[in-house]
Parts: C-alpha cells; sequence; structure tokens
C-alpha cells in the first residue's frame, strides 16, 4: 500500500491511539492487495473520519496480534478458521447491526457457509471468498511437462517427478499451513479437514518429497512472480492468480497465465471483517463495515480484486469479466466440489505448526 495507508510498526501505532481523540480515526488490518484504494479515499471523504489501513499476509501474523490484546485496530480481516477460534478465545464483540442498514444487502447463501465459523453471524461479516489452487504459466508448464501437463490436479504440485521438472521455472507455495497441508490430505484421498494427528501425518512426507523444489513459500508474492514470469506455478488464492493473469495481459509480456481449482477438489474460504474487543473506536468500526456493505462500493472492491464477495446486492454493479468468470463465481459443479475446514484445537494446531516448520526448514 502506498500513501498513508502503510505498514506502521507496533511502536508507532500505540502512540497513534495514545495521541488521537477517540473518534477520529479508524484502523483498519486487512490482507495485502486486497482493495481498490479509492475506496479508502472515498470513506475518508464521505464520513470526515480519518482511515489509518495497514495489511498483513498471512492469518498467523493477525492471530498473534488478536491474541496478545491491544492491537490497536478497528476492524480486522480473519479467515473462517482463525474467525472461528478468535470468537472462542473472547478477541472480538458482537455487531451492533442496528448500526449496519446495509447488512440486508448480504448473501445468505455465504452467510450460511460462514455460519459455520461464526454462530448466527454475530461477529463478522463476510469480505471475500474463494478458493485455494493453482496458478500456472501455460506456455511454460507445457514446455517443461509437455501438453498433456496436469495443470487442474493437485498432481502437477504434489507428484515429485513433476515438481523435480517445474523448479526449472519456478513454484511458489502458500505459507500457509492450514491450507497446504488439508490440500495434501485432499491429495492422498484423505478427509482435508480431519482433526485426526495421525491422519494429517500423512499429508507430511507428500510435502516434504515435493518442498526441496519450491523456490518460495509466501502468501502474497507470487502475484507478481507469476505476472511477470518469473515463475511457471503458485499453489495459492484464486483473486491473487486471477490479479497475475490481468496484470500479465496488461503489460502485454506474453505471459498466459491460467487458475485452476484442482479437479480432486478446493478449499473454500471466507475473510470476514470483524471489530476486536477492544476496538478503540467501535463506532466508526461499524460505519466502515456499513460503508464496504454498500452494493456499489463492495463491487467496486471485487471489480479490483478479482475475487467474489458475499454481498449479493453488489451483484449488479460487478463486471461481466468477474460475476462471468468460473474461476471466480463459480458454476454449481464446481461449487459441490469444494470443501471447507473448521479450526483446529490448540494441541492439534501445535501439531500443524511444528509439522509445518519441519516442511520448510527441510529438517
Amino acid at each position: 500500500m502506498t500513501m498513508k495507508y502503510s505498514l506502521l510498526s507496533s511502536i508507532a501505532a500505540t502512540a497513534l491511539i495514545a495521541t488521537s481523540a477517540l473518534g477520529e480515526e479508524v484502523r483498519v488490518y486487512n490482507w495485502s492487495d486486497y482493495i481498490d484504494e479509492d475506496l479508502l479515499q472515498k470513506f475518508e471523504k464521505e464520513t470526515g473520519i480519518d482511515l489509518i489501513y495497514d495489511v498483513f499476509d498471512s492469518n498467523e501474523v493477525l492471530e498473534t496480534k488478536m491474541l496478545a490484546g491491544g492491537s490497536g485496530y478497528d476492524v480486522v480481516v480473519p479467515t473462517g478458521t482463525f474467525l472461528e477460534r478468535q470468537i472462542t478465545a473472547g478477541v472480538f464483540q458482537k455487531l451492533d447491526k442496528d448500526k449496519l442498514p446495509n447488512i440486508t444487502n448480504m448473501w445468505d447463501v455465504i452467510e450460511d457457509r460462514v455460519s459455520k465459523y461464526d454462530p448466527g453471524n454475530e461477529y463478522a461479516v463476510n469480505y471475500m471468498w474463494g478458493t485455494t489452487g493453482l496458478g500456472v504459466n501455460m506456455t511454460k508448464v507445457k514446455e517443461v511437462l509437455g501438453e498433456d501437463a496436469p495443470v487442474d490436479s493437485l498432481d502437477l504440485v504434489f507428484k515429485p517427478e513433476n515438481m523435480e521438472k517445474l523448479a526449472e521455472c519456478g513454484v511458489h507455495f502458500l505459507d500457509a499451513p492450514t491450507e497446504m497441508i488439508p490440500a495434501a490430505l485432499k491429495f492422498l484421498g484423505e478427509e482435508p479437514q480431519s482433526q485426526d494427528p495421525d491422519v494429517i501425518a500423512k499429508a507430511e512426507p507428500v510435502l516434504t518429497a515435493v518442498a526441496p523444489h519450491v523456490q518460495k513459500f509466501h502468501s502474497s508474492e507470487y502475484i507478481n512472480a507469476l505476472a511477470n514470469g518469473d515463475i511457471c506455478v503458485a499453489f495459492g488464492w484464486s483473486g491473487d492468480i486471477l490479479q497475475s493473469r490481468d496484470r500479465a495481459a496488461e503489460a502485454d509480456n506474453g505471459v498466459e497465465i491460467a487458475y485452476y481449482a484442482p479437479k480432486e477438489g478446493a478449499l473454500m474460504w471466507f475473510d470476514n471483517m470483524a471489530i476486536p474487543a477492544d476496538a478503540p473506536n467501535p463506532d466508526g468500526a461499524h460505519k466502515f463495515l456499513n460503508f464496504m456493505m454498500d452494493a456499489k462500493n463492495m463491487a467496486a472492491a471485487s471489480n479490483y480484486v478479482y475475487y467474489a464477495n458475499g454481498n449479493k446486492a453488489s451483484q449488479e454493479f460487478l463486471a461481466e469479466d468477474v460475476i462471468g468468470d468460473t474461476a471466480i463465481y463459480p458454476d454449481e459443479a464446481t461449487l459441490e466440489n469444494l470443501y471447507t475446514i473448521s479450526s483446529y484445537s490448540p494441541k492439534v494446531q501445535r501439531v500443524i505448526t511444528r509439522m509445518w516448520t519441519k516442511i520448510k526448514s527441510g529438517i
């Protein structure tokens, strides 16, 4: 992010909170590359509230701040499984829906799925949703693996013989164990949302076998790397990969990027706006949420980031290459093949974290 919407240190954040008059600013902590910056300026103009907008690129970073308390943020955007665990931990305050008249714009289909993490939709509203899958530089991958390369299959990235060859042109994986480990389980035909440590352990040899061929584990750098042709495959989030596709097209650099939700099944995830229990300006936070739930504002956000959103009323304002793209708004058959995961218990989460550290380090 540019301008004043840059990442601030925790020290600076604390100082700002101490010196700012309550109600004059709203502090938002959202994923990187995840909003049209014109909307931030529009919010300030319409409300007269100063908006401080910081970014992160992993749920683990956000959760560390939330569980420590005193983050200083008024609105944060956790993914469903992390939202579920953080609600249980008392991190968030219930929404005052009387202050959210635009909540009537929300999509009941998505609200129903998010209620798995937030029963009754009491603590959060959906911002964006999507799938996790394969970003492919079609030319380079076919040069390396041939015309019959399994570009729509988990075989592409979980079979060592493929990854060994793809390493020549570069592969990035998400630095997101709660997404990569379930995907490896799906590849094995196991239940991706298993909470059984013995089942989860089966993912380790799959990931360990291909990890040496992964150029980088990172949750945002693959966007530009794919678009620039620096890598040929990314296991990442649908909208990010579609941003890569469009950046490459705009640059007219000869890079052709495609996104595939793996045919074996892809993770369906939900990023949701919530208000911390200790938010300095909860009234301002509600104003920001209501602003974002305006149909035209949410459409502008989706048109910019190429992700589907949970706002039904926004759909009439979506660009055709967003609402009409089945990689963004999947068809019914694809939707039926998507899976969701629940949050892990603290004990199982420790197993996941240790496994992921071991996989990445190669020890």
